[in-house]
């Protein structure tokens, strides 16, 4: 019988308590805050109820999920990222990523020609967007031969337990623009929302500023707001509550938008990392802590 244990920190629980918690997938967490693999399941096949069930506590508990040799095409990553809400398209007018002959799937693509990789500082996806996305599920076919090319993943619920009482009421409250044309350019979207946000399914606060597109705290002078953001930035990207995923071919990462940031390396030129991605749209705007 599956008990779900969403809301308690990761660190709350032994690994036999973790363990003892899914029957039907396995689930060995990669970090103390943040991240998972998941074994003992086939994303090229539909997965049974209560394999969706295990699943989806796992990604609203870990903030991101990774798997392991899973050769899918582009109706199972539809099918697979479609268990977790409507799929949408990026905001951004101009981005990196290439579009392909689905309307939901881009293309990801490095090698010896690229001028630049998307994601190389800790940020969450489109938070410019009035409803961010929920999350987004990349797959990678090709990695670099001799290593390289990792993701760093952050939980920002770590990092908002981490603050100071003090602190935390001060952030409590404000509010912050997020611009899309620092990273898209023109034509993109601009949106205000709370510093501080509470995840609609776990109940856990955390800190919603990113370096790519958050500009200034809204109620604060520009300098003041300058100083809180710097900080913020990188109390967020600390390694206490970071992990580090070393891609694979035919390797998955799937992260929850809402509580966790990431960063790409680029670490792997001239060599080659391609796959795709798809997003799950947000359902509403983020909810002040």
């Amino acid at each position: 019988m599956f008990t779900s244990t969403v809301g308690a920190p990761i660190s709350a629980r032994t690994p036999d308590q973790l363990a003892a918690c899914y029957t039907h997938i396995t689930v060995t967490p990669a970090s103390p805050h943040i991240g998972a693999e998941i074994t003992d399941i086939d994303l090229t096949r539909e997965l049974t109820a209560e394999q969706i069930t295990e699943v989806k506590d796992a990604f609203v508990r870990y903030q991101v999920l990774f798997f392991r040799d899973q050769k899918i095409s582009f109706d199972d990553h539809i099918r697979f990222a479609s268990l977790f809400g409507t799929l949408g398209r990026h905001a951004g007018a101009q981005t990196i990523s290439k579009p392909t002959d689905h309307p939901l799937v881009r293309k990801f693509h490095y090698d010896e020609t690229s001028q630049r990789i998307s994601g190389e500082s800790w940020h969450s996806d489109q938070s410019c967007a009035p409803f961010p996305p929920l999350g987004s599920m990349l797959y990678n076919h090709t990695v670099p031969p001799d290593g390289g090319g990792d993701t760093m993943f952050a939980s920002t619920y770590a990092a908002f337990d981490a603050l100071s009482d003090r602190m935390m009421a001060y952030l409590s409250g404000l509010t912050a623009t997020h611009d899309g044309s620092r990273v898209f350019g023109p034509g993109t979207p601009k949106s205000s929302h709370p510093v501080i946000i509470r995840h609609p399914e776990s109940g856990r606060r955390g800190i919603f500023v990113n370096w790519d597109f958050t500009s200034h705290i809204n109620e604060l002078p520009r300098n003041e707001s300058d100083a809180v953001l710097k900080f913020l930035y990188r109390h967020i990207g600390r390694d206490e509550w970071a992990c580090r995923f070393r891609w694979r071919p035919h390797s998955i990462a799937f992260w929850d938008n809402r509580c966790a940031q990431h960063k790409a390396l680029w670490d792997y030129w001239p060599n080659v990392r391609s796959g795709f991605r798809v997003q799950i749209e947000g359902a509403a705007p983020p909810v002040a802590g």
